[in-house]
C-alpha cells in the first residue's frame, strides 16, 4: 500500500511539473492578417470582383425597371395574349435577377475563398513554425475575445513578423 500511495505521489508531482513546465502563447490572427500585404492585396481583388458583380446587378435592374415601365406604359392596348406574355416576360426577369443575385453571392465567396485560402495557410504555417521553433505547447487565438482568464503567456506576434518578413 506504501508503494502504491508512493507511485501516485511520484505520478502527481510528474504530472504537475510538466503542465507546469508547457510554454504558453498567444497571438491575434486578426492584426497578423492586417499586417500581411497579401490581405491588402486579395481585399483590393475582391473589390474590382465585387464592383464588376454589382454593375452586372444594377444592369440587370435598370433592363427590368425598363420593361416594367413599358409594360405599364403600353398594357392598355395589349390584348389579352400580349399582356399575359409580357406579364411571363418580367417574371421571368425577376427571377433571373434573383438567382442572379444568388449566383453572385456563391461566386463572390467563393473568390474570397480562393484568395484568402493561401494566406490563411501562411499565417497558420508561420505560427506554427515560430511555436514548434521556441518550444510552445499551446498557442492561443485572442483575436475573437472569446479568452477571458489565462495563465501568463508570450505573445508571439513579434515572433511570427520575423517568420513572415514583415516589420
Amino acid at each position: 500500500m506504501k508503494i502504491l500511495s508512493s507511485l501516485f505521489v511520484l505520478l502527481f508531482c510528474v504530472a504537475a511539473f510538466s503542465v507546469e513546465a508547457q510554454k504558453l502563447g498567444h497571438i491575434n490572427s486578426s492584426d497578423l492578417l492586417d499586417l500581411m500585404p497579401e490581405v491588402k492585396k486579395a481585399d483590393s481583388t475582391l473589390q474590382v470582383y465585387q464592383k464588376q458583380l454589382e454593375n452586372q446587378n444594377s444592369s440587370m435592374i435598370s433592363a427590368y425597371q425598363a420593361m416594367l415601365k413599358a409594360y405599364q406604359d403600353s398594357s392598355k392596348i395589349w390584348n389579352d395574349i400580349v399582356s399575359e406574355y409580357r406579364q411571363n416576360e418580367i417574371s421571368q426577369m425577376e427571377q433571373n435577377i434573383q438567382d442572379f443575385q444568388q449566383t453572385a453571392q456563391d461566386k463572390f465567396g467563393s473568390k474570397k475563398d480562393e484568395l484568402y485560402s493561401p494566406i490563411l495557410k501562411k499565417a497558420d504555417d508561420a505560427i506554427k513554425a515560430v511555436a514548434k521553433a521556441n518550444g510552445y505547447a499551446y498557442v492561443f487565438d485572442t483575436s475573437d475575445g472569446s479568452i477571458l482568464y489565462s495563465w501568463d503567456s508570450d505573445d508571439l506576434m513579434p515572433l511570427v513578423k520575423k517568420q513572415l518578413g514583415i516589420q
